[in-house]
């Protein structure tokens, strides 16, 4: 074979493989389309089961509540379904809230079904090793192409539609746009639905062991929907880096900036993420040159993810890394100089033309300059 035929038939293969990863992406997108925005909702289980039917009618969800008991006629004054094959037909969502074992179960009726996804509650499954893994990955085999998020997860809160596959308090409320946070950790989650920083929640997703849908599958998703302005990441590990750095990039030419606070940074981080919820961190090095390379916004604690989000969801992207800074105290100015040189930010000098507007407004006493005293 000749050299420009190996390089034709190289081309050929490479398209084919993309056509192929395109085509698995809009199926994944499709269900978890069905888990974020459902119809109709299932909920297996008893006390989490009924806390989530409760947290539905007060987000104010719209569609059908189904809720799955043996033994049970109401949950939450709902008449039960005994299991998955009496359901009306094929739910779009489920929050599954019963012990593992029943769990794996579970998941594959519903996937023979036609479910649109899932959300496993119970833990027990790799963070704890053992049999937690075999399980882990019975489940995996189970759900099949369905959405799954978890297991050991808490679940989500859809803002914008009314959606609660919760089984506890949280602190949001209905918006028609706003920002989308994915956390692994359920408390994490939790704790930042109940800031008071003005920032409009449009998503709280919680991914505990990833054993399904996993980081980059769901930035991919919420791209899709219009209404969320920035996508705000809790990360302990990327199990597939070429994967998230491609739909990190398709972020970037989108105009939805990606904001990441990655936990593990130290050696007993990274030993407690595994822990908790099986995730190997990884060099911390690494994770800074992929942020860099794909304009994901690290920050380093929950009030910078907060405050980040919210600055990217008011002013959208940052075309570059030149700022003015504006205070009422010399003091302040010293102090915002000395923060963006480390970071690498320009301040750079005030262009004439103002500076002769600002002069004429603030007099000789003030040195007109960026930082601006």
């Amino acid at each position: 074979m000749s050299a420009t035929a190996a390089a034709a038939n190289a081309a050929i293969e490479g398209l084919t493989e993309a056509a192929e990863c395109e085509a698995q992406d809009s199926a994944a997108r499709a269900q978890l389309q069905r888990l974020f925005s459902p119809r109709h909702i299932a909920v297996f289980g008893g006390n989490a089961a009924a806390e989530a039917i409760r947290q539905c009618r007060k987000l104010g969800f719209a569609g059908e509540l189904w809720p799955v008991h043996p033994t049970r006629a109401t949950v939450e004054g709902i008449a039960c379904y005994p299991d998955v094959a009496a359901l009306p037909q094929a739910p779009d969502a489920s929050f599954v809230a019963v012990p593992r074992e029943a769990t794996v179960a579970i998941v594959g009726q519903l996937a023979a079904r036609g479910a649109g996804g899932v959300i496993c509650y119970a833990s027990g499954f790799a963070e704890v090793g053992g049999t937690g893994v075999a399980l882990q990955q019975q489940l995996i085999q189970n759900a099949g192409d369905m959405a799954l998020l978890g297991p050991n997860c808490y679940g989500m809160l859809n803002y914008l539609d009314g959606v609660a596959l919760w089984p506890d308090q949280h602190g949001g409320q209905r918006v028609g746009r706003g920002v989308a946070l994915i956390t692994q950790s359920g408390n994490i989650g939790l704790n930042l639905t109940m800031q008071r920083r003005a920032l409009p929640l449009a998503y709280l997703i919680t991914v505990g062991n990833k054993a399904g849908n996993r980081m980059e599958s769901l930035v991919d998703a919420l791209l899709a929907d219009p209404r969320v302005s920035v996508i705000g990441m809790h990360i302990e590990g990327l199990d597939d880096v070429a994967a998230f750095s491609r739909v990190a990039l398709k972020a970037l030419r989108q105009g939805v900036p990606l904001v990441a606070l990655k936990a593990g940074s130290s050696a007993l981080g990274a030993q407690t993420a595994m822990s908790h919820t099986s995730s190997l961190a990884g060099p911390d090095a690494l994770y800074d040159a992929l942020f860099a390379r794909c304009g994901v916004a690290r920050v380093r604690d929950p009030a910078g993810l907060i405050e980040t989000c919210k600055f990217l969801h008011v002013h959208g992207p940052l075309g570059g890394k030149r700022i003015i800074s504006a205070s009422c105290s010399g003091g302040e100015a010293s102090l915002v100089a000395d923060l963006a040189q480390p970071r690498g930010l320009d301040m750079p000098a005030i262009p004439s033309a103002a500076q002769a507007r600002l002069h004429a407004v603030l007099g000789d006493k003030v040195t007109v300059a960026n930082p601006l005293d």
